[in-house]
């Protein structure tokens, strides 16, 4: 099966280590706030570094309002998605060791799980990069978006043929990273995907679980559930004739099923976990 994982490499470390350790080892202060319900991997990484963490009853969406109206009075420099220039140039690096680990050629497509976004427009701006620099051959892949049904606003606009999203009501999956009901970089996803001949995808809740187990079952990886959506809408576009079994694609697996245990125990029917 022509699917290739991303390989972790100590530059991908970087990129996904969560910004309450990196901020710790610099002895940066740090105030998170992330909502009440997240996986409780997410809560323990923040105490056990010492940030300042304030549990939201809402969505992303609501920390970002909260951090918005008191970062100037609180001297906070907000490093929250596409606010600052470095976090893009690092998720860049995904773009750089994807093609590299390639033998500098495009893949067919690459399936990025979307939530903020910041993955999928880091790697359109590596491509980029690539290209004015003679290091790549071949088109550029057709970049896949992947949603949840339950918070699709990217899908949404795609479908409707709009420039930018709108917010999504009632957001809900089991996917938090993909629970973001307006992300801030909505336009630049949509102008990707759009220029790439990609698509935006959005599976239910079941269908992404149904994924999981099956990789785990049968591979022996044990995706998170963003991940497990980009192999899910991998089966729908193989389906649909989007994409043909024997296209050389790209997924992106964004965190480990370990870090959502309890999310993941829920869904299972386990009792006594959490």
């Amino acid at each position: 099966m022509p699917i290739t994982f991303m390989a972790v490499r100590p530059m991908s470390i970087r990129v996904s280590m969560p910004r309450s350790i990196r901020m710790a080892a610099a002895g940066i202060e740090a105030h998170i706030f992330m909502p009440a319900d997240v996986p409780l991997a997410n809560r323990v990484e923040c105490e056990a570094f010492g940030a300042h963490l304030t549990l939201v009853d809402g969505l992303i969406s609501d920390c970002g309002r909260i951090v918005a109206e008191r970062k100037a009075a609180e001297g906070w420099f907000d490093i929250s998605t596409l606010k600052e220039p470095f976090r893009v140039e690092g998720k860049k690096t995904m773009g750089y060791e994807l093609v590299e680990q390639l033998e500098w050629e495009y893949p067919e497509a690459v399936f990025y799980p979307t939530g903020g976004g910041v993955g999928l427009i880091g790697m359109w701006k590596a491509f980029e990069e690539m290209e004015q620099l003679g290091w790549v051959r071949g088109r550029r892949p057709k970049m896949v978006a992947i949603q949840a049904a339950g918070c699709a606003p990217v899908a949404r606009a795609f479908d409707r043929g709009d420039t930018v999203s709108t917010m999504w009501e009632n957001a809900h999956t089991f996917a938090s990273g993909l629970r973001v009901p307006k992300p801030y970089g909505d336009a630049l996803i949509l102008e990707i995907v759009r220029a790439s001949g990609g698509t935006v995808v959005a599976l239910t809740d079941d269908e992404i679980f149904a994924s999981l187990k099956d990789w785990g079952r049968h591979e022996g990886i044990l995706l998170s559930p963003e991940g497990a959506a980009a192999t899910a809408a991998w089966d729908r576009l193989v389906e649909t004739g989007f994409l043909k079994a024997e296209d050389r694609v790209v997924l992106f697996n964004t965190g480990s099923g370990n870090k959502y245990a309890d999310v993941i125990a829920e869904r299972f029917g386990l009792e006594g976990v959490g």
